[in-house]
């Protein structure tokens, strides 16, 4: 769990968690990240995402049928009231024990109903000496959706990418922090808003940050 140094994170430690995986070894999800579709819904093709959903049965996944990505303009003023479509995830990667782990690490942490759907968001944002890279262009926010999950993967040749959690828009953050490769943030969406500071390269060569989002419904239709 994050150590909470402020009487202010004390009063939220019950609300947020941030926990090392200890069942994930992040390098075996680095080869899924490399050439996926690219986000049509953002305008600078600098976004990489797919998209599944699935229930947890004891130790198992059960992969839910295709589904759109549905957020209203109150919780997304960038493309909400609009049904987004994503690629699935690859089925190499959903057979991945340690995926599963993270699935589970997710539910288990959360305390989901068993019966709760749960949409995993694989999100790769890249960013160059031109262009920076935006992880959260909708800027501070909620997802409307109960609990997320941010896993980071890999951090590849950037600055930034800083997560930062707010009770509300226009407060100071109770939380900053650079989510370090096997950290699982979790967080319940009722209680914060959050948001990941732009990146850039540390050196002249394109970077990235990839993730995995989970969200507890799922929001998907």
């Amino acid at each position: 769990m994050q150590k909470l140094e402020t009487a202010t994170e004390l009063e939220y430690a019950f609300l947020f968690t941030l926990r090392k995986v200890n069942s994930i070894n992040p390098e075996g999800f680095k080869p899924f990240f490399i050439n996926m579709p690219i986000d049509p819904y953002i305008k600078g093709n600098y976004r990489s995402r797919r998209l599944s959903r699935f229930t947890v049965s004891g130790n198992h996944l059960i992969k839910l049928p295709h589904g759109y990505l549905f957020q209203s303009k109150e919780y997304n003023p960038l493309v909400g009231d609009i049904k987004r479509e994503f690629a699935e995830l690859d089925d190499g990667l959903i057979e991945l024990d340690i995926f599963t782990n993270l699935v589970l690490a997710f539910s288990d942490s959360c305390k989901l109903h068993p019966e709760a759907e749960i949409g995993v968001h694989q999100i790769r944002t890249i960013c160059s000496a031109d262009n920076l890279g935006n992880p959260a262009p909708e800027g501070i926010h909620q997802d409307g959706t109960d609990f997320i999950g941010i896993f980071s993967v890999n951090r590849d040749n950037i600055q930034g990418g800083e997560t930062h959690l707010y009770t509300a828009k226009k407060e100071n953050p109770v939380f900053s922090k650079v989510l370090n490769p096997g950290e699982l943030l979790l967080v319940n969406d009722h209680d914060f808003f959050h948001f990941t500071t732009p990146i850039k390269p540390q050196y002249d060569t394109q970077g990235s940050r990839d993730v995995f989002v989970l969200t507890s419904p799922s929001l998907l239709s």
